[in-house]
Formats: C-alpha cells, sequence, structure tokens
C-alpha cells in the first residue's frame, strides 16, 4: 500500500502583508453609481405588437415612454381598440362597477335633489324674474310624462312649489348632508371604477381617495348649482330674456349654439372626471376619445329608455307607475357603465399609442431613478463590506 503523498503547506503571510495587501475589489466595491443622462422626449424604444399591445403597469406615461419607432396605424386597428376595451371591461367586473354606482347614484339623488331645489330658491333671481316659474313647469311637465296623475297632484306638485317658493336653509342642510354620503360614495365608485381601468388602483391611498372623491363631489355640486338653471331653462327661454339691443346675432348665436354648447361642457365634465380619477393623470387631449364614447353611449340609453317607457305606458297606468322605478334604475346603471366603459376605451388607447410624458414627469423620475441607485448601494453596504484582520498603524506596530 503506498503512503499517501504530503504536500507541504505553505507558511502563512505575515500581518503586515495582509494588512498592506489591497483590498478585494469584489468585497469593497466602490460606491459609485453610473451617471444616468436625463431621459429625453424619445430615448425609450417601446415595441408594438398589435397581438400583444404593451401594459405599462400603472399606466404612467414615463412607464409607456414614447416610441421611437413608427406607430401603430390607427384605421387598421380600431377593431383591435375595440375588442381590447371588451375584453378588458369584462376582465374587470364593468357590470359590477356599473350597478354599484347606479346604487349610489339612486340613493343620493332624491336629497340632492331636495337640496338643489332649495338652494335654486337663492340663486334663481341672477337667471332672471320667471326662473323660477319655468323650472317648475319643466319639472311638472316632466312628472305628468312619467307618474301617474295622483302622484303628480298630491306629492310632487305640493313639494315642488314649496321648496321652490323660497329657498330653505334646512332643507338645504339635511339634503346636502345625506347626498354628501352617498354622492360622494357613487363618485368614489367611478374613481376606483376608472383607476381600476388603467391599472393604478393600487397608486392612491383608499383613504386619501375617499377624501378625495368627496371633495370631487362638493366641486361638481357648486358648479351644478349655476349650470343647472342655464341648462334646464332651453334656448326658447334664453332667446325671450336676451335684450333687444343685443341683436338678432345673439339669439342666432342661441339657437344654433346652445346643444353644441351644452354638448361641449358635458364632454369637459367627463374628461375632468377622467383626468382628475387618476393618481398618474394622463393628457387632457388623451381622454377625450373616452368621453365621447361614454357620452354616445348614454345618450343611446337614454334614448331607448325613453322607447321602453313610451311602449309600457300605453300598456296601462299600473305598469306605467311600475316602469317608473325600473327606468330609473336603469337610467343610472346606464350613467355608471358609460362612464366606466369610457375609461375602459381610454385605457385601451394608451395601451396601442402610449402618451409621451411631459418634461416635469421626465425630469421627476429621472430624479427619482438617481436616489433610488444611490440609497440601493447605501442598502446593500453592509453585505458588501469585508470583514478582515483590524488595521493597526506602523508605529504601533513598532511598539509592540
Amino acid at each position: 500500500m503506498a503512503a499517501p503523498s504530503l504536500r507541504p503547506v505553505p507558511p502563512p503571510a505575515p500581518m503586515s502583508a495582509a494588512i498592506t495587501a489591497p483590498l478585494d475589489d469584489t468585497a469593497t466595491e466602490p460606491l459609485r453609481a453610473a451617471p444616468r443622462p436625463a431621459p429625453a422626449s424619445g430615448d425609450v424604444e417601446v415595441v408594438h405588437d398589435a397581438d400583444h399591445p404593451q401594459k405599462p403597469g400603472n399606466d404612467d406615461p414615463v412607464r409607456a415612454e414614447a416610441s421611437t419607432g413608427p406607430a401603430l396605424p390607427v384605421l387598421p386597428n380600431i377593431h383591435r381598440v375595440i375588442w381590447r376595451t371588451i375584453v378588458k371591461s369584462w376582465d374587470d367586473g364593468i357590470i359590477g362597477w356599473a350597478a354599484q354606482a347606479a346604487f349610489w347614484q339612486a340613493l343620493s339623488l332624491p336629497p340632492l335633489l331636495l337640496g338643489l331645489l332649495g338652494s335654486v330658491g337663492y340663486v334663481a333671481g341672477w337667471f332672471g324674474p320667471d326662473t323660477v316659474d319655468v323650472v317648475y313647469a319643466r319639472i311638472v311637465d316632466f312628472a305628468d310624462r312619467t307618474f301617474t296623475p295622483t302622484v303628480v297632484d298630491d306629492l310632487i306638485t305640493p313639494t315642488v312649489d314649496s321648496v321652490l317658493g323660497r329657498g330653505r336653509i334646512g332643507l338645504m342642510s339635511v339634503g346636502f348632508v345625506l347626498s354628501l354620503w352617498a354622492g360622494s360614495s357613487a363618485v368614489s365608485c367611478f374613481i376606483a371604477s376608472i383607476a381600476h381601468a388603467h391599472d393604478q388602483h393600487e397608486v392612491r391611498n383608499p383613504v386619501w381617495q375617499r377624501f378625495f372623491a368627496l371633495f370631487l363631489y362638493v366641486g361638481f355640486l357648486s358648479v351644478a348649482v349655476f349650470l343647472l338653471p342655464l341648462v334646464a331653462l332651453g334656448p326658447n327661454y334664453l332667446r325671450a330674456i336676451v335684450p333687444e339691443s343685443w341683436g338678432s346675432f345673439v339669439t342666432t348665436l342661441i339657437d344654433y349654439g346652445y346643444f353644441p354648447f351644452v354638448a361641449v361642457l358635458l364632454l369637459f365634465v367627463l374628461t375632468t372626471l377622467y383626468h382628475l380619477a387618476l393618481p398618474n393623470p394622463l393628457p387632457w387631449h388623451r381622454l377625450i376619445g373616452g368621453a365621447v364614447v361614454a357620452g354616445v353611449f348614454f345618450w343611446l340609453a337614454s334614448y331607448l329608455l325613453r322607447i321602453y317607457l313610451t311602449k309600457i305606458t300605453e300598456a296601462g297606468v299600473s305598469y306605467g307607475a311600475l316602469a317608473t322605478p325600473i327606468a330609473f334604475l336603469l337610467f343610472t346603471f346606464s350613467l355608471g357603465f358609460g362612464i366606466v366603459i369610457g375609461a375602459e376605451f381610454n385605457a385601451a388607447v394608451q395601451q396601442f399609442w402610449p402618451a409621451k410624458a411631459s418634461t416635469t414627469t421626465q425630469v421627476r423620475h429621472w430624479v427619482n431613478s438617481q436616489t433610488s441607485d444611490f440609497t440601493g448601494q447605501l442598502r446593500t453596504l453592509p453585505d458588501r463590506l469585508s470583514s478582515g484582520p483590524i488595521r493597526r498603524h506602523p508605529r504601533e506596530r513598532e511598539r509592540g
């Protein structure tokens, strides 16, 4: 049996050599983050795939970042955008969002109407001396076409007459308190559905989102108090109260520009809602398409509901009275459905044609990336420090 060969063990290096030896580069990597240039307007490349559009996470414009290559053509990909909108809407539960929004709208509308009617008595004089009478006539006329004569004569007419006769502070306070709770819940549902459509539902704090919905609801109410009489009066009454000294140009402008003005106003309100609901908002002009889709859908749904009410009331008075609450619920459901489908359309357009981030957004994200690199180096510093022997001064070694 052969004896095992013994290999000589090299003597240990002296401590002075260990101390003066250079440190391992991998153990103590210098804390020098490579500087990144600030992103330009088109420095990032996005691969466009018609079948699998890019999904930029939280839908932040700087994450989607503008493409340096040719953009997808619009007309050949419209059907893909429509199909993507339908699939994404179904996956996000659009029926549930619309039903939840309809419930809160139905719960908030009666106290809201009472509160608005109580406040109209104070501001109606600003629009002319006959504003209260015109609003009263329009409400009663709408009620005659919707409810039974007994309900109109015994309930609606006395209530509207009493509320519009003079402003009611108590009615305003109670009505607005109830409507603030239910109405802000409806707005919160809209905000959550819009943020969910853009995959931004985990960005904003839920508590802050609830308060944000309350503030947004109060802002919309403040605007509605002044715009509701203007929209409800109609072009005929506006043309009648215009002074003759203004000339025929103003009356012609009212005749041809009233309904386009109302349509543009509604589109502006919807676009504002889409913009404010997103924690990382898209540019205003990129949200107009969803507002148009929501407005067209709501107009078609309202037209079909009017046909439904007309047909069902021809069957008898009892069926007409039963159809009224059903039509009201369908009305609120179609409003919520239209708003959600518009948000899904905007999200689909953003996935196929990402919006270009503004300069302010690009600079903010560049600063965040630089600070995140430096803090990441500091966070991993304890793991990368070597644990070698303690370095001593040469004079202390000579004394020892």
